[in-house]
């Protein structure tokens, strides 16, 4: 049993309670193989692209919130995992990636498959673990099992997020035929008992008394997983102190009733006297990335006096170039604290009020000319897109493409009669090169519906997505074919260039059927004659297999309505 260090591995992960392995097919990764698939408290799957792999991976991670093993071979393949490695350590995701090797001694000497490997993700991971080539000295097992329970611990440790186990193995590879694989009785699993971050009684009396010297309040918050306790604790604030709270479709707090969710359509065209009474004496914020060009610029050119951050733990960022305090607790229990401060004066009082009014006006300026636009009822992406954001069942995941999709999304935004619904994106560094993969992720380890809304450039790019034998019966795809990347056309640069057409937005002339026959999908098809209400019908029922909706339109279509939305939006300041 010369790799016995190796199997007790998946034992290992068993004990620390994670079960969930994504296996890429290789020889070299064997030991591993072998280990993970005869374990019977693990679920182990198999997928032939290992970029797909670590996507999918990736969206079993964020589904379950625990880490997810990734193993694949030596070489290339180990390359094709950074994509996914990397959107998992900016989105905070916890991956455990387990590399097979050859022997340090075979590096750079023509052997088949090999690689420089140590640190090959470089500063995209928490930290890389080297694995000793040889396994049957004491030193060599106690340093395994040392390494590996160390790498499970610190992937869920906040922040969360993605390590690197890379392990060298000597051939044979395979245990003999008469050899039964078997796992330690007496392993050692190492405990880690963090402290969950808390606010002291100094900071808390700090904070609610510095809350009274601030008369324009504003909350922005950034992409995060969807908290009740969060939703429960921004509205007591907002009803004790009228204080509006800003954010995206992927920010996942549509529930909260007051929320303001399309600043990005009315900051793109408001007037600059306008925004400077928008401006913030005190931002507070949480959460990652946002969607919004237009929040962050506003935010960066009208700066607050002071700009609090809370999140819980890890490297802070400053993206409005403005930071002055960053707490490290959860923003409810931080919300909870500032709930119970009291203004100074009821003049004080009243002029956060109207503060929080002059937010809350916009957002129904633009509610209302959203309403008005849809109602001439031309067809466009635009209005497929908020069909689906109407139609959604609650208790449903929601997955958002990038480039226009995620935009497209964060336009409409859902409502608070929408309970449940979980809105994911890869909005860690915002590529397309996943986005199907990772629903794909979610859809294996899910009960709940997942919906996709996709372009078609992110939609075919991923393909392998769906390469593989596991059926995905609650995955639903949304599939906007204008047959190019329509946001190279939108943006001001590359449009205005005479490339633009082959270079920028890349024509395709591919539509989804050919690519739901080979995968045995339903293919429903949507066009501008009407047939809106009954395809939608048909897209919601779930059976015994996937489905893609696709809505064939052109650019120039798509980008003249959207024009024509954000000069309503202009012009309902002239009235």
């Amino acid at each position: 049993m010369r790799y016995q260090p190796i199997y007790d591995i998946a034992e290992l992960c068993v004990r620390q309670n994670i079960n969930q392995v994504v296996l890429c097919p290789g020889s070299r990764c064997a030991p591993l193989t072998l280990a993970f698939t005869r374990h019977s408290g693990i679920t182990a799957r198999t997928f032939s692209d290992e970029r797909s792999a670590g996507f999918i991976a990736l969206g079993m991670a964020q589904s379950t919130g625990k880490p997810v093993v990734v193993v694949c071979t030596s070489g290339t393949a180990v390359y094709n995992l950074a994509p996914a490695v990397a959107e998992a350590f900016f989105s905070h995701t916890p991956l455990v990636v387990i590399t097979a090797d050859r022997p340090a001694e075979w590096i750079a000497q023509h052997d088949g498959q090999t690689i420089y490997q140590p640190e090959i993700f470089g500063k995209h991971v928490k930290k890389y673990f080297q694995l000793p080539q040889d396994y049957d000295y004491p030193d060599s097992q106690w340093a395994i099992n040392r390494m590996v329970n160390e790498a499970l611990n610190l992937s869920r440790q906040l922040a969360p997020g993605p390590v690197h186990i890379n392990a060298p193995f000597r051939e044979p590879l395979y245990p003999k035929a008469d050899e039964t694989i078997t796992y330690s009785s007496d392993i050692r699993v190492i405990h880690e008992h963090a402290p969950a971050p808390a606010l002291t009684a100094e900071v808390k009396s700090e904070i609610t008394s510095a809350m009274g010297r601030f008369q324009n309040i504003l909350v922005v918050a950034g992409q995060q997983v969807a908290d009740a306790d969060t939703i429960g604790a921004i509205s007591g604030f907002q009803k004790m102190l009228h204080v509006p709270v800003v954010h995206d479709i992927i920010s996942n707090l549509h529930e909260v009733d007051a929320g303001v969710q399309h600043s990005d359509l009315f900051l793109g065209q408001a007037s600059d006297t306008l925004k400077e009474m928008l401006r913030p004496d005190l931002l507070i914020t949480f959460g990652q990335s946002l969607i919004s060009k237009n929040l962050k610029i506003f935010l960066r050119k009208y700066p607050a006096k002071k700009h609090w951050h809370v999140q819980t733990a890890g490297p802070v960022a400053d993206t409005f170039k403005n930071l002055t305090d960053v707490f490290y607790t959860h923003p409810a229990p931080f919300l909870e604290v500032l709930s119970t401060a009291e203004a100074s004066s009821e003049f004080e009082n009243q002029k956060q009020k109207n503060y929080c009014k002059l937010w809350e006006v916009e957002e129904r300026r633009v509610l209302q000319v959203l309403d008005e636009f849809f109602r001439e009822g031309e067809h466009s992406e635009l209005k497929m897109v908020r069909t689906l954001l109407e139609n959604l069942p609650d208790n449903s995941n929601l997955h958002l493409a990038n480039s226009m999709s995620v935009r497209y999304g964060n336009f409409i935004g859902l409502t608070a009669g929408k309970k449940g619904i979980r809105v994911f994106s890869n909005r860690g560094t915002s590529g397309i090169d996943g986005s199907n993969s990772t629903a794909v992720g979610h859809s294996l380890v899910s009960g709940r519906p997942n919906f996709l809304l996709t372009g078609d450039l992110a939609f075919f790019y991923d393909r392998n997505a769906f390469w593989h034998n596991y059926s995905l019966p609650n995955l639903r795809v949304l599939l906007l074919n204008n047959h190019g990347g329509l946001i190279f056309d939108v943006l001001d640069g590359p449009s205005s260039m005479p490339e633009a057409s082959e270079y920028f937005i890349t024509r395709q002339m591919l539509n989804g059927l050919e690519l739901c026959n080979e995968f045995g999908f339903e293919y429903l098809r949507v066009d501008h004659s009407g047939k809106l209400k009954s395809s939608f019908r048909d897209f919601l029922e779930f059976g015994n297999s996937a489905k893609v909706m696709e809505y064939e339109s052109d650019t120039p279509r798509n980008k003249r309505l959207f024009e024509q939305l954000k000069l309503k939006i202009k012009n309902s300041y002239e009235l």
